[in-house]
């Protein structure tokens, strides 16, 4: 449904991405001509993006509007939401940014990397205000994260007042210190909240969520027990769960090295902003492994989702240049499962327990607890705020549409809860929230240096190639004695190997060839259809298998 022009004072929210895969955050707020957006993300590939590194949100519905654009909010250092910006600057690079310390330090870091330069970074952080433009006043507070130095932001409008969480939970007693705001929560609540977008990725989990103090006896008895080397994977930006264990490793007299690039670039910018507390002579460099006993090191690396080309998935398939694991050694998994990552994970758990490794995860121990608020945290903030309309955010369609059921039983009406994917539409004027249409706001793929450029068809034909195998038929005919002259010669990889396979289907793709051709077929394209129908029936009925099939005719 293509959404009516945006009527004057009237708020346009779009999601680009984020609510209906767990990735890819991002929202476009419009009013009157001026547009804010809230994160820019990235996606992970999963087994059926074969070849693809990153996935973008829908940045190609801002490609008309760039000049429209007076600033993006980011409201914390994680990649599912930060991890696009460099791809969205490369299309308009003095966009102001505003957010924490930490997230701004984490993004300049990302910038550099892609050669990109913006020196408009608005550093915020909770209690500020910003008027960041005649439609748009802003309003931050501190929520408790896997990250620290988080942010939820407030977007006053003519059209309406939003409340958008970021990714957020409610843990009492933080290793940092720093709760989420609660009395902030409140106080707008009081002021009138028309629309809350909350976090809803762990809205199908009851009670609330695990103190992240709760996991250290569970990570102590790992230490105690790890009689040889011993790796902690974990997220690349969760400083505090890096900051447990240096603490441990302190106290059970290891050294500590990071492995991976983003886990070292991150650490680096989270010590020198003093969000992470390294005890001297804790360190060590990867060079320097070999000058001590394997019981006298921790490793904390990347890859706890199974990344193929992550620290730990090369670890775990013998790649690594420096690091090995065997017999007696312990690894940590010190991360909850993203969905959509289960079988990478596995097989890098898999690969790990061949080589006689100890495989620790939070399946088999309390080694790590969510970012996320549940199902009692998010019914706190809906009975505290009281918000006229909510949007569920940042999600699969499974968790939006619980965190909406949650709103609903708090007495938000069920008209006023807009279950929504990715390119909905939805207008905010005079406290009620509708959906009004809806745009493109699909995959963008990254392949290498190609941004845009893969469709889903050809990653289908990717998949194709990788599971089911590639033929090719190569025929050449007279189509003026209408004959066949050459071929076909049939030649296959990933399929079958052994060119008698095709034997009997070679005589019948000839018999076909020169049926048509005396049929008067003399067009190249039909031929090649001709051999397409005929060895794909014959796949089909021998093999089962639907292989990519590659006819060539050539005319003399």
């Amino acid at each position: 449904m293509t959404p009516p022009s945006l009527a004057p004072g009237t708020l346009r929210i779009i999601p680009l991405g984020g609510l209906g895969d767990v990735g890819r955050n991002m929202t476009c707020f419009e009013i009157d001509g001026e547009i804010l957006l809230v994160d820019c993300g990235v996606l992970f590939p999963e087994d059926d993006h074969p070849g693809v590194d990153l996935i973008l949100p829908g940045l190609d519905h801002l490609t008309d509007r760039l000049d429209d654009i007076i600033g993006m909010v980011l409201t914390h250092g994680h990649e599912d939401h930060i991890g696009a910006v460099p791809y969205l600057l490369r299309r308009r690079s003095d966009i102001p940014i505003w957010g924490s310390k930490l997230t701004l330090a984490l993004v300049e870091g990302k910038l550099r990397e892609h050669r990109i330069r913006n020196t408009d970074l608005q550093e915020v952080a909770e209690g500020d205000r910003a008027k960041v433009s005649e439609h748009f006043d802003l309003e931050f507070l501190a929520v408790n994260h896997s990250i620290p130095d988080a942010l939820a932001v407030c977007i006053r409008t003519a059209g309406g007042t939003v409340l958008a969480t970021g990714d957020f939970k409610m843990d009492q007693l933080p290793l940092d210190g720093r709760i989420t705001d609660l009395r902030g929560f409140a106080r707008l609540g009081e002021e009138g909240v028309d629309l809350f977008m909350a976090d809803s990725t762990n809205a199908e989990v009851p009670g609330f969520t695990t103190p992240e103090k709760d996991i250290v006896p569970a990570l102590e008895r790992v230490f105690e027990r790890a009689e040889n080397k011993l790796i902690v994977a974990c997220f690349a930006s969760h400083v505090h769960r890096v900051q447990q264990v240096l603490n441990l490793a302190v106290k059970h007299q290891r050294k500590v090295l990071y492995v991976g690039r983003s886990m070292v670039r991150n650490m680096s910018v989270a010590r020198d902003l003093g969000f992470l507390k390294v005890p001297g002579d804790t360190l060590i460099e990867l060079k320097d492994i070999d000058d001590y006993r394997d019981d006298q090191v921790v490793v904390i690396s990347t890859g706890s989702q199974g990344e193929p080309l992550s620290a730990l998935s090369r670890i775990a398939n013998r790649e690594h240049p420096v690091i090995e694991v065997g017999e007696h050694d312990t690894v940590l998994l010190a991360s909850s499962l993203i969905p959509g990552n289960e079988n990478a994970v596995h097989r890098v758990i898999n690969g790990l327990s061949r080589l006689g490794a100890t495989v620790v995860h939070k399946g088999n121990a309390l080694v790590h607890v969510s970012g996320h608020a549940s199902a009692g945290e998010l019914l706190y903030c809906y009975n505290v705020i009281r918000p006229r309309n909510v949007m569920p955010i940042h999600g699969e369609i499974r968790h939006l549409i619980a965190n909406a059921k949650l709103a609903e039983a708090t007495g938000v009406p069920a008209e006023n809860c807009l279950v929504v994917e990715d390119g909905a539409v939805v207008d905010l004027a005079d406290g009620q929230a509708s959906v009004v249409g809806q745009i493109d706001a699909g995959y963008i793929f990254v392949d290498g240096s190609t941004v845009g450029d893969i469709t889903t068809s050809e990653l289908t034909d990717r998949k194709i190639l990788g599971e089911e195998g590639f033929i090719s038929v190569v025929a050449a005919v007279n189509l003026h004695t209408q004959s066949l002259v050459s071929g076909p010669d049939i030649h296959a990889r990933g399929f079958s190997e052994n060119d008698e396979a095709f034997a009997q289907i070679r005589e019948q793709i000839a018999a076909e060839l020169t049926k048509a051709l005396e049929d008067g077929v003399d067009d190249t394209h039909r031929l090649q259809q001709v051999i397409r129908r005929t060895i794909g029936r014959w796949v089909s009925n021998t093999y089962r298998r639907r292989p990519m099939i590659v006819p060539v005719v050539v005319a003399t």
